[in-house]
């Protein structure tokens, strides 16, 4: 079987950045599952995983735009000190969760610290990044009703 939409796709992978730095991977883990046309995976490697089949092995180079986009200078912003009521100590790095200007939960990271602000960034931790996939595809088969009606895999 081939992948297709509607499909669940399950697939092996080493990401790593242009620099040749080892990302991500799932070795040692069990093989990543998604449901083929439903916006699992991020777009450009979707993209090139249509067609391929169990037993496929591919390298994949995805830009930023098929990603997680460009870096947006927007959603890097200094916040008052004060919003971080019970944190004693902040350092470049760290991770908070935040409100969303639509109420959503995100993610950001502490770029920069002063007695009055924290500078935190927004962005997705790989916007900007051309990623490199290295891909072993597995099993690709039929996704069941209830899954199709989740829009996940079960």
């Amino acid at each position: 079987m081939q992948v297709a939409n509607n499909c669940v796709v399950a697939f092996h992978y080493t990401l790593t950045s242009d620099d040749g730095v080892e990302l991500d991977s799932s070795k040692g883990k069990d093989p990543l599952a998604y449901l083929h046309g439903h916006g699992g995976i991020i777009p450009g490697l979707e993209r090139e995983l249509e067609g391929k089949a169990a037993g496929d092995n591919l390298k994949v180079t995805v830009e930023p735009a098929d990603a997680y986009g460009e870096v947006n200078p927007e959603l890097v912003q200094p916040v008052p000190r004060e919003a971080f009521q019970g944190v004693d100590s902040i350092e470049v790095g760290m991770q908070f969760q935040a409100q969303g200007s639509n109420g959503q939960v995100q993610m950001v990271v502490v770029k920069d610290v002063s007695d009055e602000t924290v500078t935190v960034d927004a962005n997705h931790p790989l916007a900007g990044q051309t990623l490199h996939f290295d891909v072993a595809i597995e099993d690709v088969r039929e996704a069941s009703e209830e899954e199709l009606e989740h829009g996940h895999v079960h």
